[in-house]
């Protein structure tokens, strides 16, 4: 298949995105609007909650700057799990990627205080990159070499690696003073420039931007992308066909570990300017809702990341406005995934009654 045949396949998939578009939007409103009466038992006002969450999220541009900052490795991580998706398998691990990722980063810019910016920043991307990739591959061989599911591995990988970054900042990695399990921190020429004075969204946002324009790219206007996407449907087609499925399986796998692992490195550098153990509060699974939401799009990834972004910012505002819990966010944002998902479920229920009919 050549790049102007991928390429030709666009116009359909612009049509096909629409709908999906629509089906996202429906998912929100539904479950704002299930939200909204959530608020009401809570004895609030679903109006005066959501106007503080608007605002905590985007009415200041400090404000704004904290959620694009949070939707930075929400971003990355949605775009692993979309490659891995549109490759019809499962990347679950996006969590373990992106500690161990962010840990070797952080090792290589601790190792090279003295190395000018522009070569120490390329430096622990590569090192963020590599580590994701190779942790995200193990499960690839795992499923292609022996038939293990790669849902169970990529789980169970998460814990293995959550836990040796738990032992390097409690021992090898830990910081002089032996307090906290964390490193010391960066030289400011590891560290990202702030994109906003005054705020903490830096540069790392602009890469963001960045990795979901060559996602598009890839997915739609190259023949690695198109053969992708025709695996991800039929496995044994696209064998007929005389694709490799293997290797682009395997490259899959490793450039959603690509992606997991950079999502470390943001956080990393962006924000915590060390390595820390919690240093995420989950953002690799939040990365499959993201995805969800974002039908598997790069673009409707960024704008679900920025989506779920603003509701964790504004969530603080809202309940301290309104009273109504923070909690309350999580909740909406597990309804839009059962929105989503529903959909799939209406289409099928709505097709079987169609086939019924006389």
């Amino acid at each position: 298949m050549s790049t102007s045949e991928a390429a030709n396949s666009a116009p359909s998939a612009a049509i096909a995105g629409s709908a999906e578009f629509v089906s996202s939007l429906l998912a929100v409103l539904l479950a704002l609007g299930v939200g909204a009466i959530l608020i009401i038992a809570w004895g609030a006002s679903p109006l005066t909650a959501y106007a503080a969450l608007l605002d905590g999220a985007f009415g200041s541009w400090n404000s704004l700057a904290e959620t694009l900052l949070r939707a930075i490795p929400l971003t990355f991580t949605g775009l692993a799990i979309t490659v891995a998706f549109r490759a019809g398998t499962f990347n679950l691990g996006a969590e373990g990627q992106l500690f161990l990722g962010a840990t070797a980063a952080t090792w290589i810019g601790l190792a090279l205080p003295s190395l000018p910016a522009p070569l120490l920043i390329p430096a622990m991307i590569a090192a963020a990159a590599v580590v994701g990739a190779l942790w995200s591959l193990l499960a690839g061989v795992l499923k292609l070499r022996f038939g293990a599911n790669e849902l169970i591995t990529t789980i169970m990988l998460n814990y293995i690696a959550i836990l040796f970054v738990s032992y390097l900042l409690r021992g090898p990695l830990q910081e002089a003073a032996g307090y906290l399990p964390q490193t010391e921190r960066l030289a400011a020429n590891a560290r990202f420039p702030a994109l906003i004075a005054g705020t903490r969204l830096n540069a790392g946002f602009l890469l963001a931007l960045l990795a979901v324009v060559l996602a598009h790219i890839a997915f739609w206007h190259t023949s690695w992308g198109f053969k992708l996407r025709v695996i991800g449907l039929n496995a044994r087609a696209a064998l007929n066909a005389g694709y490799n499925v293997t290797a682009i399986t395997l490259s899959a796998f490793l450039i959603s570990g690509v992606l997991a692992g950079l999502a470390g490195y943001m956080e990393v550098v962006g924000v915590q300017r060390r390595m820390i153990e919690n240093l995420s509060p989950g953002f690799g699974y939040t990365g499959i809702i993201v995805a969800l939401l974002g039908q598997t799009n790069p673009f409707g990834v960024l704008a679900a990341a920025i989506l779920f972004a603003g509701l964790q910012v504004g969530g603080s505002t809202m309940q301290t406005a309104s009273g109504v819990p923070s909690t309350l966010t999580t909740i909406i944002q597990g309804l839009v995934v059962l929105f989503v998902i529903g959909r799939g479920a209406v289409d099928l229920v709505l097709a079987h009654r169609a086939k019924r009919q006389p």
